[in-house]
């Protein structure tokens, strides 16, 4: 194909994509077309970001000029698949009773499935009653409209350890979560997904931070499943996460699988080059590649791109930002 023709392609794609974008916003599912809130494109975008977006401002989608044809396909494509919601389920099939020092308190264990299909990588988790409690308070702050109509299990005075309470309490706290998912503007809130993510997050950058790989690599490959499955129309919040894992593998003295994580954090950044891990995250991955005999010589030429492109600026090494994260 001549450079004519080439750029006649380009051209004809992003047009293309244009009408995929503006389509997708316009066209609600069914589920959208029940709810008459205002209405949002598959990235999650709506009139007041402030209030209902998860996305970082560095995030914004846009197709990269510079991309080729192969490389906008690709990414379209991606981004159309990210447009189906996820639909999760909940189960509260347990309980345990929790005595430390002078407290007491009952430990819910959650299980989050995905629908549709047999789930193999289900997420365990496990809250107490002011866990809970704190999520209705933060929501209603935030989502007093929407909340209207939400009850919350109220505390008593006595029998919090009874039998009758908690089986009460786990059916309760079952129903509340199935009802926030299932609206669209809570389900995709910075806090309802850091009740369901943010307490293991932080035990494994604690770990992390302590040296300890192996334990925050463990808690860390059980959260980013879940992770991706909430924030499926914001690919680059995982990046953190990946990275994350990473470092962890990297130094374990596994760099095969730190570079396959790589790959996977490099793929949600393609059109997000201004993110604050996209060069730590480059310049690992150069190293890596180095080290594994791969190609790094791409890694590098993006890497001096963007060098060109911006002023520059102090950066952190990948490790340095992933130990600065969740940092109280």
């Amino acid at each position: 194909m001549d450079q004519d023709s080439h750029c006649t392609a380009e051209r004809e794609l992003l047009e293309a994509v244009s009408r995929i974008t503006t389509s997708s916003t316009t066209s609600p599912s069914d589920e959208e077309e029940n709810q008459p809130k205002a209405e949002i494109s598959c990235q999650g975008r709506k009139e007041n970001p402030g209030k209902y977006d998860v996305q970082d401002s560095s995030a914004t989608l846009s197709p990269n000029s510079s991309m080729t044809t192969k490389e906008l396909q690709e990414y379209w494509r991606n981004e159309k698949s990210q447009c189906k919601q996820v639909k999760l389920i909940f189960e509260i099939p347990s309980t345990r009773i929790v005595e430390h020092h002078f407290s007491k308190y009952v430990m819910y264990k959650i299980i989050i499935l995905q629908t549709g299909s047999f789930d193999s990588n289900k997420s365990v988790i496990e809250r107490r009653y002011s866990d809970f409690e704190k999520l209705h308070r933060n929501l209603l702050e935030e989502f007093s409209e929407e909340m209207e109509d939400v009850t919350f299990p109220k505390k008593t005075l006595t029998g919090n350890f009874t039998e009758e309470i908690i089986n009460e309490r786990k059916l309760a706290f079952k129903d509340y979560l199935r009802l926030l998912y299932s609206m669209k503007y809570i389900r995709r809130s910075k806090k309802f997904i850091d009740f369901l993510t943010r307490p293991e997050l932080q035990e494994a950058y604690g770990c992390l931070r302590g040296g300890q790989y192996t334990k925050a690599l463990e808690i860390l490959s059980e959260v980013i499943g879940l992770q991706e499955r909430l924030t499926k129309g914001n690919p680059a919040s995982v990046v953190p996460t990946l990275c994350a894992i990473v470092v962890c593998h990297k130094d374990l003295e596994n760099p095969a699988r730190a570079f396959e994580y790589g790959e996977k954090a490099l793929s949600r950044l393609r059109v997000h080059t201004s993110h604050r891990y996209y060069i730590p995250l480059l310049e690992t991955m150069i190293t890596l590649a180095y080290e594994l005999g791969k190609d790094f010589l791409s890694l590098q030429e993006k890497l001096e791109e963007w060098k060109t492109k911006k002023d520059p600026i102090r950066v952190f090494t990948l490790k340095e930002l992933a130990v600065r994260e969740y940092v109280q």
